[in-house]
C-alpha cells in the first residue's frame, strides 16, 4: 500500500480494510513506517521506536474494532512495559516501564499495532514540544513552527499522515492545543471518563484526561468507546451513555444555544486571527440553525489560572523527586525551566495547596450556572497562531538568573513577591482558554475549522457540561460534514535548516 492510498482512510476505515481482507496489518504497518521515514528527519515526532515488536504483533491474529491499525502512544503517562517512559526528561530516558498503562492495554485490546512513543516536553509542562533531551518537534504545516504541546509529537505524526490517530493526554490543554496547531480533532474527555490506572487513581485530582488526536470525528468517537469505562480499582464510577459514543456522534444534534467569548480570560492580548476563527465558527453555526451569542462564563479565570499553576508547579516538584528516587540522578538530569517550576512548587504550603483545590468547586459551580443557559461555550483554542520553534525558549540571561535563584533557594520569595502574576501571563498567555475545562472536569473539544492567511491551522474550542462528550461529538460531526477537513494536507516542505 503506497502513502496516497494509506492516507485516504482514517483509523475506522483502515480497520475495515483489514477486517474485509483487502490488506493485512503488516502492510499497514510498513506503510506507516515508510511515511515516518519520509517525514522524521524534519518533524522529529517519535522518540522510541518499537518496529520489530510491532512487526511481530502484526503477524498475530488481532481482534477488536481497530485490529491491525498502526498506532503511536505519547511518551508521558502512557507506559508500555519494557520501554522507557521518558516523559521528555533526560533523567528518565533509559528507565523501562514495568507494566502497561491501562489505556495502553485498552488500545492493545482494540487490536491496534503500537510501533512507537511520541515526543513531549519535559513532564508535559509546556504548550510546546521542545525538550532538550529529544529536540523540538515541528509542525507539518510549517516546520518553522511548533505543533503545540504537550502532545506535540502525536499531533505532528497524525497531521503528517504517519498514523490516523495517536495517543495524547491533557492536564491543561495538551490534547486541544496541539490539535489546534496541527489541524486535528482533539477531545479532552470529562473527569473520570477514561481511567488513569494502574499507576494512578486519578491525575492532578482528575484534571488530567487520556485521549487521542485524530483527523476525523468518527475516529475520536470510536477511540472514546475503546478508552471509556471504569477501572475496578479506580476512585469512582462515572455514568456512561446508554448508546456508544460512535452512535451518538452519527446522530444529528438538536439546535443548540451556544455562548461565545474571544477575550482572553487572563486579560492578555489575543491575536486577530483567533478572534476571526471564533467569528467564522459562529457564522457557520448560525447557518446550521444554532443560536450563537456573546456570553461570559462568570468564572474568575485569572484566579483559576493562579490556582492551576500553583498546583501544577507542586506536581512538577513531586515528579522531579520521584524521578530522582527511581534513577539516583542529580539536578543536572532536568531542564533549568523544570527545576525553576519545581522550586516554585516546593514553596507552596500545604494550606495554600488545599485552598487552591477547594476553589475548584467554586469554578465548577459557576460554570454549571453558565451551562444552565447555554448548551456549550465556544472560544478560541489558542490566543495566537502556533509559535515559531525557539520563540518561547527561556532567554540566556533568565536562565543564568535561574541558576542563582535555585542556588539561593528563593522560589518562595519569588512566588510571594508578586511574580506569580507575571508567570501566569508568560505561561498561559498563548493558551488562556483551555485550563477551565481541566479544573472543572468538563469535556472540551478543539476542531480544525480555521486556517490563518499564512496557512497555519488555528482551532476553535467547545466546552460542554458534565457528561457532554456525546453532545460535543454530534456537533463536531455536523460541523465536519458542513466544512470537511479530512482531505486538507500539509504542503510539501523542504528539510528545516
Amino acid at each position: 500500500m503506497d502513502y496516497a492510498e494509506y492516507r485516504r482512510f482514517d483509523a475506522v476505515g483502515l480497520a475495515g480494510l483489514v477486517a474485509s481482507g483487502q490488506v493485512d496489518a503488516g502492510e499497514l504497518l510498513e506503510a506507516a513506517l515508510s511515511r515516518l521515514h519520509t517525514v522524521e528527519p524534519t518533524l522529529n515526532t517519535v522518540v522510541y521506536r518499537l518496529d520489530e515488536r510491532a512487526r511481530a504483533r502484526a503477524r498475530e491474529i488481532l481482534t477488536g474494532p481497530f485490529a491491525g491499525v498502526p498506532f503511536l502512544v505519547k511518551d508521558l503517562l502512557q507506559d508500555v512495559a519494557g520501554t522507557p517512559t521518558g516523559s521528555g526528561s533526560r533523567a528518565l530516558a533509559a528507565l523501562p516501564a514495568e507494566r502497561n498503562a491501562l489505556v495502553v492495554d485498552r488500545w492493545l485490546g482494540a487490536g491496534l499495532v503500537i510501533f512507537g512513543k511520541t515526543n513531549t516536553p519535559e513532564f508535559g509542562a509546556k504548550g510546546i514540544t521542545e525538550p532538550e533531551v529529544n529536540g523540538p518537534t515541528r509542525n507539518p504545516w510549517n516546520p518553522a513552527h511548533t505543533p503545540g504541546g504537550s502532545s506535540g509529537g502525536s499531533a505532528a505524526a497524525v497531521a503528517a499522515g504517519v498514523v490516523p490517530a495517536a495517543g495524547a493526554n491533557d492536564g491543561g490543554g495538551s490534547i486541544r492545543i496541539p490539535a489546534a496547531c496541527c489541524g486535528l480533532v482533539g477531545l479532552k474527555p470529562g473527569r473520570g471518563v477514561v481511567p488513569s490506572g494502574p499507576a494512578f487513581g486519578e491525575l492532578l485530582h482528575g484534571a488530567v484526561s487520556h485521549g487521542v488526536v485524530t483527523r476525523t470525528v468518527r475516529d475520536t468517537a470510536a477511540m472514546l468507546d475503546v478508552l471509556a469505562g471504569p477501572d475496578p480499582a479506580g476512585p469512582y464510577l462515572v455514568a456512561m451513555p446508554e448508546d456508544s459514543y460512535s452512535s451518538v456522534a452519527s446522530e444529528e444534534p438538536r439546535r443548540l444555544r451556544i455562548g461565545f467569548a474571544t477575550e482572553s480570560p487572563l486579560g492578555t492580548p489575543v491575536d486577530p486571527a483567533a478572534v476571526a476563527a471564533v467569528a467564522d465558527a459562529a457564522t457557520l453555526l448560525g447557518e446550521l440553525g444554532h443560536h450563537v451569542e456573546p456570553a461570559a462564563t462568570g468564572v474568575d479565570e485569572r484566579g483559576l489560572a493562579v490556582d492551576f499553576l500553583t498546583m501544577w508547579f507542586a506536581g512538577v516538584a513531586v515528579e522531579i523527586r520521584r524521578a530522582r528516587r527511581l534513577t539516583g540522578c542529580g539536578p543536572e538530569g532536568f531542564e533549568m525551566d523544570t527545576r525553576l517550576l519545581a522550586a516554585l512548587g516546593d514553596s507552596v504550603r500545604p494550606s495554600e495547596y488545599l485552598a487552591s483545590l477547594e476553589r475548584w468547586n467554586g469554578y465548577a459551580r459557576r460554570l454549571a450556572v453558565f451551562h444552565e443557559t447555554y448548551d456549550l461555550l465556544l472560544t478560541p483554542t489558542l490566543a495566537f497562531p502556533p509559535a515559531r520553534i525557539g520563540e518561547l525558549t527561556t532567554p540566556r540571561v533568565v536562565r543564568a538568573a535561574g541558576r542563582v535563584l535555585l542556588a539561593a533557594h528563593l522560589g518562595g520569595v519569588l512566588r510571594r513577591a508578586g511574580v506569580m502574576d507575571r508567570i501566569v501571563d508568560e505561561n498561559l498567555g498563548r493558551t488562556p482558554y483551555t485550563q477551565l475545562a481541566n479544573l472543572t472536569g468538563r469535556p472540551a473539544i478543539s476542531l480544525p475549522l480555521y486556517w490563518t492567511t499564512t496557512g497555519l491551522p488555528l482551532g476553535v474550542q467547545f466546552v460542554a457540561p458534565l457528561g457532554g462528550e456525546g453532545l460535543l461529538l454530534s456537533l463536531a460531526a455536523e460541523l465536519e460534514r458542513a466544512r470537511p477537513w479530512f482531505d486538507l494536507q500539509p504542503p510539501l516542505w523542504a528539510p528545516a535548516a
